[in-house]
């Protein structure tokens, strides 16, 4: 289904007084079918129709794992219906439970509604200077106020006059650029401002590298040291790796996900593929890469025979470009990344099975 066909099928015949069991709300709970390769690896999307009772405002939202995985927390993007189901909203929004919980319902509708307005003016004038600063969905006490005072940015969208679906993965790709930006201008904002950001900060998901003073005498010594600690990883490197390993299965390969401290080990055709996963935080692929390639080459050699090095393979969130591709190659590395077409990457990668399409530089800066 498109997302113009999805948006227009909940908007013209959702009803909430036919409860959570009804065709639209389970089209709502199948959301990340439609949504997901329309968005970063490793973010996640829910659709809902309440839990219970249908909900007056039902909604498909997209969550960066390492900022919230539930609207009851935390800022996540998400299209909002108003409760009469003319328009729908694609709203940079904020969880209103947490500070319910602290300060009660009006006094944490205020504080969102300053924090959002803190986030807004944080961002260049030229870029955000087309959007909506507020959202109408009804004004009905509960949720639907709560929605409208956590929004920060929006697009709102007449269901019947939605725009073309070029029109609508264009807005959504730039909403979820807006996500991160804001995320990173209130960390600004939080450490330069006093008691303008209320919002409770995530707490920080990724350990210190055990091995960051370590220099290890023999091979069984960095064997010994790696294995023995867990390595935590981030929602969203968690995220996608979920996905990929998906994909791999269905590709006919044997799959482990969890073979510690390596991200995915995978079997096909007598070959073993070594396959490290690498979070591209906010279009800057060069770290990412550069991690890859230490972290492949370690392992490979550490953790592999002596004359028996697996077959290499580096797995991003979103595309590293033609230079990074080919740098890889270089190496003797084949990439992968997840598109809206399915997952791209380098043509090793792709003779292998380990992607659906060549990446091409075509329609590319």
């Amino acid at each position: 289904m498109t997302l113009r066909g999805f948006l227009h099928e909940v908007g013209s015949t959702y009803d909430r007084t036919h409860g959570t069991s009804s065709p639209t709300a389970r089209l709502l709970r199948s959301a990340p079918a439609t949504f997901e390769p329309y968005v970063p690896g490793g973010h996640q999307v829910k659709g809902s129709a309440g839990a219970g009772a249908g909900a007056f405002c039902p909604w498909v939202a997209f969550f960066d794992p390492d900022e919230t995985t539930t609207a009851t927390r935390g800022m996540y993007l998400v299209y909002l219906f108003a409760e009469d189901m003319k328009t729908v909203s694609l709203s940079l929004n904020q969880g209103v439970t947490e500070l319910r919980e602290a300060f009660g319902a009006a006094k944490a509708e205020h504080r969102l509604r300053e924090e959002a307005a803190a986030i807004r003016e944080a961002f260049p004038s030229n870029s955000v200077a087309d959007l909506e600063n507020t959202i109408h969905l009804g004004g009905r006490p509960g949720l639907p106020r709560a929605y409208e005072a956590g929004n920060i940015l929006a697009i709102r969208y007449e269901i019947d006059a939605l725009p073309s679906e070029e029109s609508l993965k264009t807005d959504l790709q730039r909403m979820l650029q807006l996500y991160q930006d804001a995320l990173a201008l209130r960390e600004e904002l939080r450490s330069t401002t006093r008691d303008l950001i209320t919002t409770v900060k995530q707490k920080e998901q990724v350990a210190s590298d055990p091995l960051l003073h370590f220099a290890p005498k023999n091979d069984s010594e960095y064997l010994q040291k790696v294995t023995s600690r867990t390595l935590k990883k981030t929602r969203k490197h968690e995220t996608l790796v979920g996905r990929y390993g998906a994909f791999l299965k269905k590709a006919g390969f044997t799959a482990g996900t969890n073979v510690h401290p390596r991200d995915i080990v995978a079997r096909r055709d007598g070959h073993e593929w070594l396959i490290e996963a690498k979070v591209v935080r906010r279009g800057n692929a060069t770290h990412a890469v550069r991690e890859a390639i230490g972290q492949l080459a370690t392992y490979s050699f550490l953790l592999y025979p002596a004359g028996s090095p697996p077959l290499r393979m580096a797995l991003f969130t979103e595309s590293i470009g033609d230079v990074y591709m080919r740098l890889l190659s270089h190496y003797g590395i084949a990439s992968v990344w997840p598109t809206e077409e399915g997952w791209e990457g380098s043509p090793e990668a792709v003779a292998a099975g380990l992607a659906d399409r060549q990446f091409s530089q075509e329609g590319t800066d």
